[in-house]
């Protein structure tokens, strides 16, 4: 969809004449843009104003800063709780799925990490606060999940990593009605669809 909407907007804008790189980028379309719908729905007519809206931007917003600082707390504490199961766990799957967390969601703090950088923004430490946030453990919860082992590990594991996941899509969800930022928008969509599998494997390990 994105290809599409910049397509018709790189067309539109040369239909005006010769302009320079920057004003072709800059240029809103003249006339609607015909945008596709998701799959199984009917494409959509955009105004100008729309489909100028409609492509994620390059530039940055105070929601996009949040959500990389914030997400990069709540996936150093899904890492922590993973890296309690291959000493505790039962569950050979469960193992399996917690080291599949660490090996995903590492490099991902990796790229919040750089792009919060190269935006001149804060990166949070690792003592950071992360009070109201969706999902995440509180500091009794992870305690109790240290001194499980076996059994009561992996249940309260399921239980603890299930409510983290759907605080993860929460936060996804509202960067991507609120935030700008092209690369942002697409680290979003990519852990609401991976998490929202994520759940669903855990509901079938079952404990």
């Amino acid at each position: 969809m994105r290809t599409l909407l910049a397509i018709g907007l790189g067309v539109a804008a040369l239909a005006t004449g010769c302009t320079s790189p920057a004003e072709v980028t800059a240029a809103r379309p003249s006339g609607p843009v015909i945008a596709p719908g998701k799959p199984g729905e009917p494409a959509k007519t955009l105004s100008p104003d729309e489909a100028a809206t409609a492509v994620p931007s390059p530039t940055a917003n105070a929601s996009d800063v949040r959500f990389m600082q914030d997400m990069i707390i709540h996936h150093r504490q899904a890492i922590d709780m993973a890296l309690l199961a291959p000493s505790r766990a039962r569950s050979a799957e469960l193992k399996r799925f917690a080291a599949r967390i660490k090996d995903a969601q590492a490099p991902e703090i990796a790229a919040m990490t750089a792009w919060l950088r190269e935006q001149g923004q804060r990166v949070p430490d690792h003592h950071a606060g992360h009070r109201g946030m969706p999902g995440m453990a509180t500091p009794e919860q992870l305690s109790a999940l240290r001194a499980a082992t076996g059994a009561e590990f992996d249940r309260l594991f399921v239980e603890l990593m299930t409510a983290h996941h759907r605080g993860a899509i929460v936060m996804a969800r509202q960067v991507l009605a609120e935030g700008s930022h092209v690369r942002v928008r697409e680290l979003a969509e990519e852990i609401a669809i991976t998490q929202g599998v994520e759940i669903d494997r855990l509901r079938r390990i079952g404990v």
